[in-house]
């Protein structure tokens, strides 16, 4: 028996101004991922795959149609409720690692732990616990300054993973790197998905990424084109 989906996506449409400015970033998506699996969404610039990954991370609402996280319709929450499905349920991995300049990669890891109210020696532990995970125990105390493209993004892989959510949602999380790096990162979060279980989903324009995955979906002209799975 397939397991449920843990987002779903039902004829969304996302339109931005009205009149002759209007511009329709999504344009009827329909889209299921199940717990636990790892897909790229892959198109070119201007094709929506930005603004489908903001529907997803509860980052923006449709202008109609349905977006499901983990069973609740998230599209008719207000922004509270947003903001705690947000930080129960989704982690986030960004192109620019978005780290604390004036912490160390343990605290930028803590930090995401610090508004859930978790206290500050459980949250170092747990911290140091998720930066061993990612290969980065040894560097808990540098700040990002002294971390190279590779080993922030991974800092940035660990406090993704803080507050144990069901989804990790990775924009060009490769973008910055160069292809070893790249690949060194893209292995980190197809371990993470292989031992956790984390549903994995990364938005890229590069193949090399996209073949970590074991499902692709393209999107082109704010629509699903297609969707290619690993054979």
């Amino acid at each position: 028996m397939p397991s449920k989906p843990v987002v779903e996506l039902r004829n969304v449409w996302k339109v931005y101004g009205d009149g002759e400015v209007k511009v329709e970033a999504l344009r009827g998506v329909n889209l299921k991922i199940s717990e636990g699996e790892f897909i790229a969404i892959m198109g070119p610039s201007g094709s929506g795959k930005s603004t489908l990954l903001n529907m997803i991370g509860c980052l923006d609402k449709p202008t109609r149609g349905k977006v499901l996280i983990d069973g609740v319709d998230v599209s008719k929450l207000d922004e509270r409720e947003l903001a705690k499905i947000r930080s129960e349920k989704i982690g986030f991995i960004f192109q620019l690692f978005n780290l604390s300049p004036n912490l160390t990669a343990l605290e930028n890891v803590y930090l995401a732990m610090l508004f859930k109210g978790v206290s500050r020696k459980e949250g170092l532990k747990r911290a140091e616990e998720l930066l061993e995970i990612v290969g980065m125990k040894r560097r808990m105390n540098h700040y990002p300054n002294q971390l190279s493209g590779g080993e922030m993004q991974r800092v940035a892989i660990a406090r993704a993973l803080a507050n144990n959510p069901k989804i990790i949602l990775a924009d060009e999380p490769t973008g910055n790197l160069d292809s070893k790096s790249g690949r060194e990162v893209m292995k980190v979060l197809e371990g993470l998905n292989k031992k956790l279980g984390t549903t994995l989903i990364v938005v890229t324009h590069d193949p090399e990424v996209a073949k970590f995955a074991e499902k692709i979906f393209i999107i082109k002209d704010g629509k699903i084109e297609r969707e290619v799975k690993k054979k």
